[in-house]
């Protein structure tokens, strides 16, 4: 059974946004190396449209881009995604497909396929996950960011319990961003 996995950045009071700090080189070869052992990525069309096209562009055409940005761009443009919407009319690149239907019973049909871990990444796809008890494991990065403003995990889910989780791994880059590794406890 394949593991829905949720990754995403942090700032230090907890903005979740792609734009609060930039990678450095240590955390672009974590996120490559995580990209390439993925078997599918799960979106909503915010987070789907903030990747696609950006990302299967650089693969098209790595010229006057960074090597790492190239190395993600063809790890990213290789995996399947799936971008959960009523309102897309098309998913955009290769390997993509809209699911209009339920996020709970697609995600659980994924989860039952052989194949590599599931991933995902945005707020409110995962949150929703989250709240429905699907999401098995959390990769946080907190930025050494203060942002002041943004969106944040779980902000519009009301759970019925706390989530205990187990830290089961944890790394420091020398830039100051922190990498935390968490299971459901």
């Amino acid at each position: 059974m394949r593991k829905l996995i949720y990754v995403i950045n942090s700032s230090i009071d907890g903005c979740l946004d792609h734009t609060i700090g930039v990678p450095d080189e240590e955390l672009f070869d974590f996120y490559i190396n995580l990209v390439r052992n993925a078997g599918i990525f799960v979106y909503g069309r915010i987070t789907y449209e903030l990747m696609v096209p950006y990302w299967p562009d650089i693969a098209k055409n790595p010229a006057g881009n960074s090597k790492a940005d190239v190395e993600f761009a063809e790890a990213f443009d290789a995996v399947e995604k799936v971008v959960f919407s009523k309102s897309l009319e098309k998913a955009e690149g290769r390997n993509s497909r809209i699911v209009r239907t339920n996020a709970e019973d697609e995600i659980r049909k994924l989860k039952q396929e052989e194949g590599k871990d599931i991933y995902t990444g945005g707020v409110a796809l995962p949150s929703y996950l989250i709240g429905l008890g699907l999401v098995d494991e959390y990769i946080f990065t907190i930025m050494p960011v203060i942002a002041g403003k943004g969106r944040r995990l779980m902000e519009a889910i009301s759970m019925q319990e706390k989530l205990g989780l187990k830290l089961v791994e944890k790394k420091v880059s020398k830039s100051g961003s922190v990498i935390l590794h968490y299971v459901n406890a």
